[in-house]
């Protein structure tokens, strides 16, 4: 905890004096283009990654990137998709998974979680992702699966995420786009879900070939 207090006590004396201008600018409201989903896992820093500051994404981090269809569980995550599609009007919606995630392998290995009822049934919102993955690939190691699940579960809660009001109506006129990453926590690579080709292709390949300069953007939070 006193690691936290000491961050904190930099921030407020050195970080937010030196970029006052900037987080004035962010008192006067919030203009996100992007809701970015994804998982609560502690290695994921979707700022970080995507080289973004706060204001740019977002956020709703939950245990499986997870998103319940429209009418099954009207809680939190149903509220954040309808707020930021309809009242902060975000262009793009990213369902982004991860490699090593504990609740794809609670999904396959569902004794894991047995004490933990919560989890359990939270789990269930990946159950058509689960079916798909064990059903379609049978003789396939445990590890097989958790990698083809990992990926099956972000397409469905893509599905998943097309049910909800707010999206459909986006979708239909053109003004919102879905998009499903994965990351890579041990190599820090992005894969992002390209539909016609039903595949996972490296989020650079998609860049035009000559982009505009990165400026790193990470400084803010030293």
């Amino acid at each position: 905890m006193e690691r936290l207090l000491r961050g904190v006590e930099h921030f407020e004396r050195d970080v937010f004096p030196r970029e006052r201008e900037f987080f004035d600018g962010l008192a006067a409201g919030q203009q996100p283009a992007v809701l970015f989903i994804t998982c609560a896992d502690s290695r994921l820093l979707p700022n970080l990654f995507t080289n973004t500051v706060p204001g740019e994404l977002f956020l709703s981090r939950h245990v499986g990137n997870l998103v319940p269809a429209y009418g099954g569980t009207m809680g939190g995550v149903t509220a954040t998709i309808e707020y930021a599609v309809s009242v902060l009007g975000v262009e793009h919606v990213i369902v982004c998974g991860h490699t090593g995630c504990g609740a794809v392998r609670a999904m396959l290995e569902p004794d894991s979680v047995r004490d933990l009822p919560a989890v359990r049934e939270w789990v269930r919102h990946a159950e058509a992702a689960r079916r798909t993955v064990v059903e379609n690939n049978p003789g396939a190691s445990t590890e097989e699966l958790v990698a083809l699940l990992t990926d099956q579960n972000i397409v469905s809660q893509l599905w998943n995420l097309r049910t909800h009001p707010a999206v459909a109506s986006g979708l239909a006129s053109g003004r919102l786009s879905v998009h499903g990453w994965r990351y890579g926590v041990s190599d820090g690579s992005v894969a992002v879900f390209d539909e016609t080709s039903s595949s996972f292709v490296a989020a650079s390949s998609l860049l035009p070939d000559a982009g505009t300069p990165v400026v790193d953007r990470s400084k803010l939070a030293r």
